[in-house]
């Protein structure tokens, strides 16, 4: 093969990459105008909002039709397709909140070199999933990865009961009997609804020494798309070590995850993930 014709077919190689992404952008473009609109949109509007050319937009748009990322409405218009929503809920499906934890956890730990942990509610108890923590940082509270703890005595715990009605809550204390297992464990359901309260109060909840003496931890809440509390992430110390300025960095680490899983923060108020 001659050298013309290899930098020949190079160019035109070149050439249909080019244009293939072009089509994409395009695409791209159309989809997050139509995803502007509540209702269908014309061709038009479509070409006008994207700075298409009518003709170019139509054809474009035709084949996100026949893929079904775009449907046909009345009168020539065009809306987003199931295709979209088929896609968006395989996405949400794999979404893993640990997944999504590890990174924000582990930058947590090296800010306050204190482990972090991850914990899901099962039943009546709380089961830690994922840690991050450092073998040489010297004395750290770590918790087993597996290991369970009752929802009373913790703060991950106590984010979960905050989520509960005064009748489950009523449930959760005549089935567990509220049985502590330090001085400072909460074994009255006056004094677990007063705590829970001051959950729902401050948004973030605490464990002082109620699970283990001498060891105090944070929680913060991580939400998924729906806005559901599906996970909590807690920062645990010996008393002596913590500092009340973690909270801040503990609250913005759990809403990275929130919104790693799509939650979106619809306030801005003091002591909420929004």
């Amino acid at each position: 093969m001659s050298t013309t014709k290899t930098v020949k077919n190079a160019r035109n190689t070149g050439e249909v990459a080019k244009t293939a992404i072009q089509v994409v952008e395009r695409m791209m473009n159309l989809l997050d105008a139509l995803a502007e609109q509540e209702e269908s949109s014309s061709l038009k509007n479509l070409a006008e909002q994207t700075g298409l050319h009518p003709s170019t937009a139509h054809r474009i748009l035709n084949d996100m039709v026949a893929c079904r990322l775009v449907e046909r409405g009345d009168g020539g218009t065009y809306r987003l397709g199931l295709k979209l929503l088929e896609l968006g809920n395989l996405v949400k499906a794999r979404l893993s909140v640990r997944e999504a934890a590890q990174a924000p956890m582990r930058t947590l730990h090296k800010l306050t070199g204190e482990t972090v942990n991850l914990s899901v509610r099962q039943g009546d108890e709380i089961v830690y999933i994922d840690r991050a923590y450092s073998e040489r940082s010297g004395m750290q509270v770590v918790r087993a990865i597996g290991g369970r703890a009752p929802l009373h005595l913790t703060s991950v715990g106590k984010l979960f009961l905050s989520s509960d009605d005064a009748s489950q809550v009523r449930a959760y204390v005549t089935r567990t009997g509220l049985s502590g297992h330090t001085r400072n464990s909460i074994t009255d359901l006056n004094k677990l609804e007063a705590a829970l309260n001051q959950v729902r109060k401050e948004g973030n909840a605490r464990d002082d020494e109620e699970l283990e003496l001498g060891v105090s931890c944070f929680a913060a809440a991580i939400l998924d798309d729906t806005g559901k509390l599906v996970a909590g992430l807690s920062l645990s110390s010996p008393t002596d070590r913590m500092q009340a300025d973690w909270l801040k960095a503990l609250q913005d680490t759990a809403l990275q995850i929130s919104k790693g899983l799509g939650y979106k923060p619809k306030t801005t108020e003091p002591g909420t993930l929004a």
